[in-house]
């Protein structure tokens, strides 16, 4: 089980989704902070408190993957897990590139997502 209120940001464009995702991260023990699109985040100043990013790839404007490029640039050290509806090597590729903590696939499990975050979490920083 996590510590308490680690915060998770959760960009997700798909409202059905991204609510059953925040209701799965409160649940266990983190505090969700979602948005609707990476631009939504971008408005928001300080995303230094966030342990992990859980990213859509597909979103409306600036893809997952050029959101997380931007949140390294801007210092972020936390890592990523990319969710997708539309999985493809390349997707898996540049995932893998830009430093992805994981990589899944949709649909999945509020229990796979979850280890994602644990395994994520447990990572050395990597600046």
């Amino acid at each position: 089980m996590p510590p308490l209120e680690r915060l998770v940001v959760l960009v997700e464009d798909d409202l059905g989704m991204r609510e059953a995702l925040t209701k799965v991260l409160n649940a266990s023990g983190f505090r969700a902070l979602p948005f609707s699109s990476a631009e939504a985040l971008l408005e928001v100043s300080d995303t230094a408190d966030a342990a992990c990013f859980v990213l859509d790839i597909r979103l409306p404007g600036l893809s997952g993957f050029e959101l997380f490029r931007r949140l390294k640039a801007a210092g972020s050290t936390a890592p990523a897990i990319f969710i997708t509806a539309q999985d493809d090597d390349a997707g898996r590729d540049l995932a893998k590139r830009l430093g992805a903590a994981s990589y899944l696939a949709k649909p999945f499990s509020g229990r796979a997502l979850l280890q994602a975050i644990d395994a994520a979490l447990a990572l050395p920083v990597v600046p």
